[in-house]
């Protein structure tokens, strides 16, 4: 999480991108349940990754995950 936060400095529409990636991987109704932050399900992100790297306990790279952001941004402005 560093790397992407290393990235976003300076950047404030790669920053603006990742926040709402961050934003739509969050679990459904985060703030009935502790910890109450909005952080994506567990069961989702392994899903994910299996589907996405071939293992359920892939880290995705930097770069994927800065593109993925820039994609959904455009995908949005369309």
């Amino acid at each position: 999480m560093g790397a992407l936060v290393t990235r976003a400095i300076g950047r404030p529409a790669l920053a603006l991108a990742l926040l709402r990636v961050a934003w739509r991987f969050r679990r459904r109704r985060w703030y009935t349940r502790p910890p109450f932050l909005p952080l994506p399900d567990r069961d989702y992100v392994r899903w994910r990754m299996s589907t996405a790297y071939g293992s359920p306990d892939a880290v995705p790279p930097v770069a994927d995950v800065v593109r993925y952001a820039r994609w959904v941004a455009r995908a949005r402005s369309l």
